[in-house]
Parts: structure tokens; sequence; C-alpha cells
């Protein structure tokens, strides 16, 4: 869970933080796509350049494993050299030598997996003899290095502003120098073996201890320190960082080592942005550089010198701080006292030390730090993981538990006395999304026109126009790269996954044109002869015109007759711009009887509405509601053309243990019900007046629907069955020949005896075990063949749940899944506080565009094809995409491998066709073009890529891969991917600089943020309160979201509400407890929810204006809705939350949170930057750990 993770809070309602609140960047447009908006943080923040240092805190969440278990994600990888689909394993990846050691040294030698480390290093040497080598170093912090181009250099030694604890005066370091990396060397790469066990779970292997370097440890680790440092114990650090070995005053000592959380290197590189081809660090965003030449060259130290740093044998003691082990990193975890966010007892005590706060620029190392003693119990040797960059734990964050149930608590207790704490990174010194998501917005001011190859579009959250020249709209497909690799090879090298999301249906912005559609006659649409592709403008015509050269597989084929036309002077026919298909990225063609099953034209289709009627359905209010409302939703069927009544026919069933369907025929005077009791063996009782027309049967309909709650107001019968619900609206359709939707409403487990009968069987001690993935596994195997029975007939089921306990999601939701479905849930469903949401989220699901009967082929150039698919649908063979349903918000993204080599001249095609039956009854192929640019230089792939969309590919690849692995597993695999990715730009396109400095290219610099997001996600670490039915809806419902909604999923959109304007965003702040002030109001949206949070000291007048009360007390806690009082302020509030809910497929609903209020927990779970209660790192702490993780990858 992203609870909330905070970074240790500056400040933490309190005030404002310095510049907090103003509005750099230009308001953004309401419109539609800009989900984020731009973020107020402080002003000098992320100049985007601005390096971050500072160590950062542990790594992501969960334990690692010991090291003897390898684990490799081998089930996800198969052998590794093939891409394989998703991210790639890593497995013979180095193994990370342990993260100390600067990146230079040789030592390590990347290519075997080796199971230990330590190898690397001889004995550690004993306190004295760091001590001694540190006397002797001096630090000095040099001038701050330019920054790359476009940031501002980061201020150097002063103490950002919001440190945290800048109090403490720097005592002198008595203990032992930490590691230097800080971060025990922790995992090897993810994918090794070991190396697994990287972040998450047990303690590193002791091997890795020894931190390889003697350096001090230092934050700068960046590489950047060099020089021996002094002895430590004077060094006297500037103020803001919290030398002394006492904690600061604010929090209990941490025992260092619990905190498993360091596992990010603190080091944390300066960031670099750097531009891909880069040559130099472009952002460094962060302090900066010392390495450059802040300090004398590091050559003092050896090396390679093994262990030189970790004092004398003391295992850290939790050691595994580094690695995330269960315990929380500490940052994460919570005082004990204080009540888990979501969890449920008290986490054990860890030590907690502050965050110190990092001053930007510094970088500088503590002096020695000591080690923790071990303990027991531990693996080891390495000294402990200190937070820092030399390894300072950092404290729990207050008030989050340790880890889940089921993680060991490594480490937990440690007394022992906290090192000292480091300075911490500075959240404004990295990347921030706020900040690029406004730069590119600044960016837009045109239309975006696509009639240039490879050219990447603005980004979801950027409202903009498209003009369609001849690549189709960013809203029908976007792609993680604009420049493709032209070989295997260096796809395999750079590790970027080349994918598209496509959303064939999308529903394009007033102002943009829906794709024409073509009718060429009884012929149908024009092909290639040899691979079947549709005309399109990257078909050469040739011969005068008589013959055309097909752009996919260079195969001539005629131009029938009635197709021919003249050539101009360029080549292009004379028509060009007249037709759609040689001028367009997306049309669609009217298909021939051809293009139908079994060769007869469709009919329309129907809906059929399937009710629960037993007691909780009826109790809980849901079958009087969903009667009521579909007295009127029946005039809103789909339809193509508004001023036409609808073909849609309807039919209704409703069931307990038992079936009940009706018989609405308009010649009836009431509706008659038939009552199958055998469910054993469905059919369907009536074939005449079971689907009728609406306006026929509209007095017999409404007779049914008013008879309905009152025929089973008093029913006793609580058991229900479901398997044979779904067999009766597919029989109904069988029986009528045609497609249609199910309308599901169901509110519990169908235990009743009937077939597709389940049993309870929600474990939670499975978490976090090799089992777990039993629980996202449907339990049986009859509705895999309902399912595929289904698609076969084009029937689409979506289902509206009503749980009050558990329904088991995984194996309900397998049929809508399979046919192109929807899932929505309902938990502990009330009439009062849930009506809204339910009605608008039924309204938009039978009245949005939707074909039926679809199937979906992805077609490419020579050199690349289409090798998997993710999303909600039924493959029989390895191309065919069949959707029995196809709605305007489903999304599927395809992944492409080589075949064979690109070139760079005629670039990579694709093209995407959809055949499906439209809401009409009229078959159509929609066809979708995209061409993108191939490259030879790596540093091209790097300039060209979508982070938002590599994020979409990586999600559902992970969300896919716990039906196969464990959580931990998938969690690691990810993370190694993404450390390859920007561990091959900084070796092939990032100019040569020190290895403490963290390069990122520009497109990618927030790859590591959005990364965490998604490792902290419910579905991969769950927090105590997640359901396993919680986990496996947000599985399915992910696999088939698009890229702006899964960005904003990921990384919520919070808005300061202080100063509403008329027509403009206020610009958005970063997801983190340390942007909100006690005198701010903030607007939350996350896709799927919308929060008002409620500072404690809001002014009155604002109370007033939006709450028509003035004082915070007599706010309602659980209130739902704001009320309607007629000033500026709550209208302006009231627009922007419906403007938010109308751009999103599903109905947000609202929830008022005050602060310290016990919502307030639920709220700060999608605070991302933050730990998370769950055990997810804090922002500025994996980005310690990714660079840690570079590193290794790079040495």
């Amino acid at each position: 869970m992203n609870v909330n993770q905070h970074t240790p809070m500056a400040s933490p309602y309190g005030q404002p933080q310095p510049g907090y609140g103003q509005s750099g960047y230009a308001p953004l447009d309401g419109g539609y796509p800009a989900p984020y908006a731009p973020y107020n943080g402080p002003g000098s923040a992320y100049q985007p350049g601005a390096p971050p240092q500072g160590p950062s805190r542990g790594p992501p969440t969960s334990v690692p494993p010991p090291v003897s278990a390898p684990q490799s994600y081998n089930q996800y990888s198969h052998s590794q050299g093939d891409i394989q689909n998703g991210p790639q394993p890593m497995i013979p990846a180095p193994q990370r030598s342990a993260a100390t050691q600067p990146y230079s040294q040789g030592a390590m030698n990347l290519s075997g997996a080796q199971l230990s480390y330590q190898q690397h290093y001889g004995p550690l040497p004993t306190v004295q003899q760091v001590t001694n080598q540190m006397t002797g170093m001096q630090i000095t912090p040099g001038p701050p290095t330019p920054a790359g181009p476009g940031y501002a250099p980061p201020h150097s030694s002063q103490p950002p502003v919001s440190t945290t604890y800048s109090a403490a005066p720097p005592p002198s370091y008595t203990q032992a120098p930490p590691p230097v990396s800080s971060a025990p060397t922790q995992s090897p790469p993810l994918g090794g073996p070991a190396v697994s066990q990287q972040y998450y779970g047990g303690p590193p292997p002791p091997t890795q201890q020894p931190f390889s370097t003697s350096i001090p440890p230092t934050s700068q680790q960046q590489a950047t320190y060099s020089a021996p440092q002094p002895p430590s114990s004077q060094q006297t650090f500037p103020p803001s960082s919290y030398s002394g070995s006492m904690p600061p005053p604010s929090q209990a000592p941490a025992p260092p080592v619990s905190q498993p959380q360091q596992s990010f290197p603190s080091t944390q590189p300066p960031f670099s942005s750097a531009p891909p081809p880069v040559s130099q660090p472009a952002f460094i965003s962060g302090p900066p550089n010392l390495a450059q030449g802040s300090f004398p060259p590091r050559a003092s130290l050896p090396p390679s010198q093994p262990g030189s740093f970790p004092p004398p044998g003391q295992p850290p003691t939790s050691t595994p701080s580094a690695q995330y082990p269960g315990s929380m990193p500490p940052q994460q975890q919570p005082p004990a006292s204080h009540p888990s966010a979501y969890h449920s007892g008290p986490p054990p005590p860890r030590g907690q030390m502050p965050p110190t706060s990092m001053s930007q620029t510094t970088h500088l190392p503590p002096g020695p730090l000591q080690q923790p003693p071990s303990q027991p119990g531990i693996q080891g040797s390495y000294p402990a993981q200190q937070n820092g960059a030399f390894g300072q734990v950092r404290g729990p964050q207050p008030g989050y538990p340790g880890p889940y149930p089921g993680q060991p608590n490594y480490g937990a207790p440690a007394p022992s006395p906290a090192p000292p704490a480091q300075k911490r990174l500075d959240p404004d010194s990295i990347p921030s999304p706020i900040q690029v998501i406004e730069d590119d917005k600044a960016k837009c001011t045109e239309p975006f026109t696509t009639g240039i190859r490879g050219q990447a579009p603005p980004l979801v959250t950027t409202n903009f126009q498209v003009k369609d020249q001849g690549n189709a709209s960013p809203r029908f497909i976007r792609c993680t790269a604009y420049n493709m690799p032209c070989t295997a090879d260096m796809a395999k090298q750079s590790q970027v996954p080349l994918a598209a999301v496509i959303k064939p249906l999308a529903t394009l912005p007033p102002d943009e044109t829906p794709p024409y559609l073509v009718d060429h006659g009884e012929g149908g649409p024009i092909r290639c002869n040899r691979c079947k592709a549709y005309m399109c403008p990257y078909m050469q015509f040739i011969e005068g015109g008589r013959r055309f050269q097909c752009g996919f597989c260079s195969c001539v084929t005629e131009v029938p007759p009635h197709y021919f036309q003249h050539l101009d002077h360029t080549g292009k026919r004379m028509d060009c711009y007249d037709r759609p298909e040689l001028s367009l990225g997306s049309y669609e063609f009217l298909a021939t009887v051809d293009y139908c099953k079994n060769n007869k034209l469709p009919q329309p289709p129907a809906f059929i509405f399937l009710i629960d009627v037993s007691y909780n359905a009826v109790k809980s209010g849901m079958v009087s509601i969903v009667c009521q409302e579909l007295k009127t939703l029946l005039d809103f069927l789909p339809r193509e053309n508004p001023e036409l009544d609808s073909v849609v026919r309807v039919g209704f069933v409703t069931y307990n243990k038992v079936l009940h369907f009706y018989n609405v025929k308009s010649s009836l005077a009431q509706p008659q019900m038939l009552v199958v009791s055998d469910v054993s063996d469905m059919f369907v009782p009536l074939l005449d007046g079971f689907l009728v027309n609406v306006n026929e049967s509209r007095l017999v309909i409404e007779s049914l629907l008013d008879q309905i709650p009152e025929m089973f107001a008093d029913t006793r019968e609580t058991e229900t069955v479901f398997g044979p619900v779904i067999q009766a609206g597919l029989e109904a359709l069988k029986a009528a020949d045609c497609a249609g939707k199910l309308f599901v409403f169901h509110t519990s487990l169908p235990i009743a005896e009937a077939p597709g009968k389940l049993k309870n069987r929600e474990d939670k001690k499975l978490i976090g075990t090799d089992k777990e993935k039993s629980l996202f596994q449907p339990q049986v195997s009859f509705y895999n063949t309902l399912a595929k029975e289904c698609v076969a007939q084009g029937c689409c089921v979506d289902l509206f749940l009503f749980p009050n306990q558990y329904v088991d999601v995984a194996t309900l939701g397998v049929v809508p899944v399979s046919t192109g479905g929807s899932v929505y849930k309902y938990t502990y469903f009330q009439a009062q506080s849930d009506q809204e949401r339910f009605l608008n989220d039924l309204r938009r699901d039978v009245q949005k565009l939707v074909g039926f009967d679809a199937v979906m082929r992805v077609r490419t150039s020579t050199g690349i094809r289409a090798t998997d698919f993710f999303g909600s649908f039924f493959m029989s063979n390895t191309t065919d995409v069949e959707l029995a349903g196809l709605d305007c918000d489903k999304a599927i993204t395809v992944e492409f491998k080589h075949d064979d080599k690109l070139s760079e001249e005629t670039g990579a095609l694709m093209q995407c066709a959809v055949l499906y039956t439209s809401c009409s009854g009229q078959r159509r192929l929609r066809i979708h073009n995209m061409a993108v640019n191939c490259c030879s230089q790596l540093a091209d792939l790097y300039r060209n890529c979508e982070t938002d969309t590599i994020i979409n590919y990586l999600a559902k690849y992970a969300f896919r891969g716990v039906l196969n692995s464990p959580a931990k597993t998938v969690r690691d695999t990810l993370v190694n991917q993404s450390a390859q990715i920007l561990a091959c730009y900084r070796k092939n396109c990032a100019s040569p600089s020190s290895a403490g400095q963290l390069i990122l290219p520009e497109c990618m610099k927030l790859l590591p943020v959005y990364l965490n997001c998604v490792l902290k996600s419910d579905v991969l670490l769950p927090g105590a309160d997640v359901s396993c039915d919680d986990r496996a809806y947000l599985r399915q419902l992910i696999s088939c979201m698009d890229v702006a909604e899964t960005h904003v999923f990921f990384y919520p959109r919070l808005l300061p509400l202080t100063k509403l304007e008329s027509g403009s965003l206020p610009v958005a702040v970063r997801d983190s407890e340390e942007r909100l002030s006690k005198g701010g109001v903030y607007l939350l949206e996350t896709g799927l929810h919308l929060f008002l949070w409620v500072g404690a000291s809001v002014q009155q007048e604002l109370l007033l204006s939006m709450f028509g009360t003035a004082s915070f007390s007599q706010i309602e806690p659980s209130l739902t809705s704001l009320p309607v009082l007629d000033n500026p302020i709550s209208q302006r509030l009231r627009e922007i939350i419906d403007s938010f809910r109308a751009q999103r497929s599903r109905y947000m609903k609202l929830m008022v949170v005050k602060q310290e209020d016990r919502a307030e927990l639920i709220f700060k779970h999608f605070l991302v930057e933050d730990k998370s209660a769950s055990g997810g790192a804090s922002y500025v702490d994996f980005l310690c750990h990714m660079h840690k993780e570079i590193r290794q990858l790079l040495s």
C-alpha cells in the first residue's frame, strides 16, 4: 500500500513549507487530460536539476530473503536472453556488489551472479583501523558543480529549507564509521539469486556487508567523496545534518538496523537527469555533485579495498536493514505508539532516526559512525545499514506500524545506539512529477499533429487537441518508445519495454472528429494479398497507380479497377486527401458479410439484467434501487444516432438459489414469471417475450420493475448461485442468435448447490508466502470454460458486486475479465451513502458506446511482431484478441519483440484492426495505424520514451506476474529491470562522471518515483487491512486501464484549494504529507476516489464558503457530498469535482477527511511520496536504492 509513506516530514502539516503555495506554474486549465496539476512546492525546489544528495532512506519494502534463497524470478524470465515479456529477469545480472562500492571498482564481476558477495571483501577492519583510516581524510565541500543544462545548481551547503531536524548539534562521532555506502551492500541484483532479496525480504546475505570502500560513508556516496576524512571524532558537519549520535530530538533513537529501509544506498546520487544523449548529466539535479570537485580526489582510498569500512565484525544489528526486511523500513515504521494506519498492532518499537535533513548539498560524510551491535539471529556481519549514506538508519515515520503481518520483523527492537543521522536528501532536489507535468503543459501551445513519424505526444496530464495527419491519435495509441531500437540486441541491452497501449474505441473530446466510416461496397476493404494489412497511408502506389506495395510485408498487390486512381508528380494518388484510409491514422470500414459469423449479417445486440434477490440484496436496498433506476435508464440504451430509438432489446431475470425468468411481451397485461429450479442443467423457459423492444413493452416492463421489490421483500433465502445465472443469459442470447451484454447484480459468495459453487478460501496467512499466488487464481475451472463459451457467442458480462464479506472476486471476475466486461465493487453497500456512486456507474455502463463480438489483430512491419497482450479479453490463438464486448474505456497493452532487424529509413509500422458489431447491429472494422522511428544509437532511444506508458506496461506485467510468482519476486523483477534501463543509459549515453552521481535520462527522470508507486500498490504490497478481494479487484481493474488512468491511480493528483479562481485549476502539489499545510484544504483524486482534506487551522471564511459552518469541529467527518452554497468558492469547488468525475470511467465518491481524524489514515495511503504503512519506501529512499542498484550493475 502506498499508504502513507511519508517522507520524514519537515513540517508535518504545519507551516507551509517554505515556498509552498506559490504556484510556480501557470494554472492548469481544466481540460480533460490534465489529471494532475502542477506542484506548488517550494519554489526553489527542484530546479529541474538540482541533484539530490543525501542519504536516502531505506529501500522499499519488503524483507529480503535470506541470502540463500536466490529466487531469481525465473519463471518470469525465460531465458534471459530472449527478451521477455515483461521486465526481463535479470538473472544473470551481475550480482550487485556491495553497495558501497564506488562504481569504479573493478572488484565486482558483472557476469556471474554470485550468490555471496563475500568474496569480494577481505576481513572487516576493526574499528580502530577504520578510525585511523579516516583520520587524514578531509572533506571539503566544494563549490557546487555546474548543473546540467537547464537546471540551477543546487544551493550548496546550506541545509535545505525544509530540513527536518536541523537542529542537532553536530556531535562528534565516536562511533565507528559506517560503511561507506552505507547501504549494506545489500542486495545483489534483483534477479539474481540471492539477490533477490534485495530489497525486500530477509536479511541480506551476510556476505554482502562489507562495504568495500574505505571511504567514509557519506552520503555523498555519491561518488562524491573522495578524500580521506578527518578522524571521525571530529568531523564537523554542517549543522543541519544531524550528526550526533544522539537522535534528534524528536525521535527515538533508532536502532539502526532495523530499518530495513535503508536499503537504498543513501547515497543519493546527485541526480542528474540528463537528456538522453546527454553527454552530461544534465540534471544534476542535486546537490552539487561533490564529486565534482568537491573533495579531493578520491584516490586516496583504495578502491577496492574490501571491507575497509565496517567496523570490525559487528554485524549490523538488524542488518537487514538495508534490505527491507520485513520490517518496515525504518522510516516507515511508526513509532510504536501510533496506531497503524491500516494495520493492526503497534509496530515493534523501531528505532527512529530522524531523517536528518540533508542539506542539499551536503554530501559530507559524517565521521565514522558506529555500528550497532548485532542482532542475534541476523546474519551478519555487515554493517548496519543505515539510512544514510552511511548508513544510518532512519527512524520510523510517525504513525506507521511496522511490517505487515507475516513479515519477519527483523531487527526490530535493536536497542543499540543510533548512529548519527545523516543529512537527508532534500525532496525538492529530486525530480518532481509536478514540475515535469507543468513544464509539459507550458510547452504544449499548438494542436498535436500526428503526421511526423516518431514524435512523442504531450503527456496524458496535458490538455491538448489532436489533428490526425496519418498516425493514430495518442488517445487511441500511446507507445513506450517512439524510437525503436533497430536490433534485438540493442533492445535487450537497454531493457526498455517496447509496447503500445491501445484504446480502440476511445471517446474523443468534442473538438476532435471521430473516425470516418468508409464503405467500399460489395468488395469490402482493400487489403494486402500476403499479410492482409488494410489499406492505409503506408501503402506505396506504383506502376502509375495500378499496383501498391505493402508497407508491412513489401508484397505487391493489384489495385481493383474500381479503386484505381492516377498518381501525381510525387507518386501520391490524386485522391489521397479525399480518402480517409490514404491520409489518416484512424478510420473505419464497413465490413461485408464475409466478415460476419456464419456469413450472415448480425442481429442487433441485447442487454439482459440479472438481479440477485437474496436476503442481503433486498435488505441493503440494492434491489429496489436497481429496479427504480432501470425504469428511466432503459430510455438511454446506446445508439449511434441520438435522434433514433436504440435497437438494443432487453430481458430480465431475478435469482437466489433458483432463477426467475420474466415474460414481458407487449401484448400481456401483466408480466409472467417462470421459475427454473434445476440449476444444474440451465435452460431458458421461454423464447417469445423474454427479449423485447423497450418502447413496445414499456408498460409491462414498468409493472415488473415495480413488483420485483415487493415480491421479494420478505425473502429469507440467503444462499445464491452464480454460474447458472451467466449460463441463463448466455442461453438466451444463443436462442435469439445475437450478441449482447449481461448486467449481473450480485451480493454474496455462491455457496448454494449448483455448477460454479465456491467456498470461502480467504487466508491472510498465505500473504508473503509462495502460495500467495493461489489467492489470485480462480478456485475452480468452471468459470474459465464458461468464459470461453460466452466469448464464442459475443456475450459480455458486467458484474456489479455488493459484498459484505469475502466473495472471491478472483473467481467471480473470470467471466467479466475474459469477455471484455467490467467488475464494479461496492463493499458494505449502504443505500444512503453509496447509491450515488452505484447509479452513476450503472448509467454510464449502460449508455456508453460498446462493440460486440470483437476480434482485434495487431500487424507490424517486418522486423518486429506483437508477442504479448495485457487486458480484459480472451485469446484462443497467439494473434487474435477476442472480446465479447469492447467499450470506450478498455485499453489493451501490446508488447513487441524483434524477429529481425529494423532500418532507420523505413521505421517500424503497426496497424491495429478491430472487427466488431456496433450497438446498432452494423459490422465494422476500426483501423488505427502508427509509425515510429528506429534508431541504432541508444541515446536516440532514451531521447524519445514515454515514462507514463512504460509504467502502464510494467504495472500490467507485474500484476499478471502475481498469478504465478510471489509478490516479492515480482517486485524484485521490476526493480531489477528498471535499474538495468537506467544503468544502460548511464553507461552508454551519459558523459563520464563520478559514480556517486545519479544520472537519469530526461524523459525517464520520473521512472523511479512512479515505479515506487507501483511497488507499493495494494496488489504488490498490501497493508493488513487490504482484503484478498480488494487486491484481486484492483489487479483486474488495472489490467484494462489506459495510460491516463494508470497515471492518476499510481500518482494521485493533489490540488490545494485555498485560492480558487474561475477558469483555471490551481497548480497541484506533490503527494507528500510535507506539502500539506494546516491552514489549507486539498482535493486528492486517484481515479477511483476523491478526498477533500481539511487542515485543522483553516480560516473560518473558507470553511463557511465550502461547508456552511465556521468551525472545524462542526464539519461532519463522514460527509460524502458538499452543501450547495451560493458563493463563488462553493460553486468553483463543485465544478472542479464534477469535471474530475467527468474525466474518469468510474464515479469517484467524495470523502471529507479532517486533519487528525481516523479517516486520515486512508487519505495518507495515497500520499505516495511518503513511506507507506505496509512497508513501502518513500520516494527519497527508493531513489537512493535505485542509485545503489544502478551502481552495482555498473561496477
